[in-house]
């Protein structure tokens, strides 16, 4: 049965856990921005990769879920002042995509794991700045409280689930990067441009889980 509130953490998890389109593990070229670049996926995969995990925090707020994005700092070498979800490079120590994304997020924002249900993946994201990316679902128990890395994240905020599931605010865009065309996602929220990796998270779970 489907939640009166589509945009609740409660019906974020049940969706998470039923997902549509293909199972996660084929179908990174179907969905987001890969889908706008029929080349990407071949392209990063001639790359040397290096596997990494992002948490998509979804925080439990009633009717309307919120999700924690990031400003990262702007000394960063890749993806430097852009808005991002908290994550990295999973370490051999971490065991799994879930372990990784999680210890990212409280080394990034300060969020303490035991606020944190992880709740599935999305398929992977290859960025061609050299990493192949898993995004982990999970939901957030109100009560946490943030402390940021300085050296990492400038800061952290919350966004309407309600308003990234919107297909209205998905706007399409385009630039050459490397001499090539490429088409991206962009999400315009107040005076902040969600755009690139992010965008192209945020669609996928659009499309896997609200369209």
């Amino acid at each position: 049965m489907t939640d009166a509130f589509p945009f609740s953490a409660g019906e974020f998890r049940r969706r998470a856990l039923r997902q549509r389109g293909s199972p996660i593990e084929n179908a990174a070229r179907e969905h987001g921005d890969h889908l706008l670049n029929p080349t990407l996926v071949d392209y990063a995969q001639g790359l040397k990769l290096k596997d990494a995990a992002v948490l998509v925090p979804v925080v439990d707020d009633g009717e309307d879920a919120k999700i924690i994005l990031t400003q990262r700092t702007s000394n960063l070498r890749k993806h430097s002042g852009q808005i991002a979800f908290p994550g990295g490079a999973i370490d051999p120590e971490d065991g799994s995509p879930e372990r990784a994304a999680i210890r990212e997020a409280e080394e990034e924002i300060g969020l303490a794991p035991h606020f944190v249900e992880t709740v599935g993946r999305l398929p992977t994201y290859f960025a061609t700045t050299g990493f192949r990316i898993t995004p982990v679902l999970s939901v957030v128990k109100r009560g946490f409280e943030l402390k940021l890395n300085p050296t990492e994240v400038d800061e952290a905020f919350e966004v309407p689930l309600s308003f990234l599931m919107n297909k209205a605010n998905h706007q399409r865009s385009s630039r050459l990067l490397d001499g090539r065309e490429r088409h991206f996602y962009l999400m315009p929220y107040e005076q902040r441009n969600i755009w690139g990796v992010t965008a192209g998270i945020l669609r996928t779970l659009y499309e896997r889980l609200y369209a």
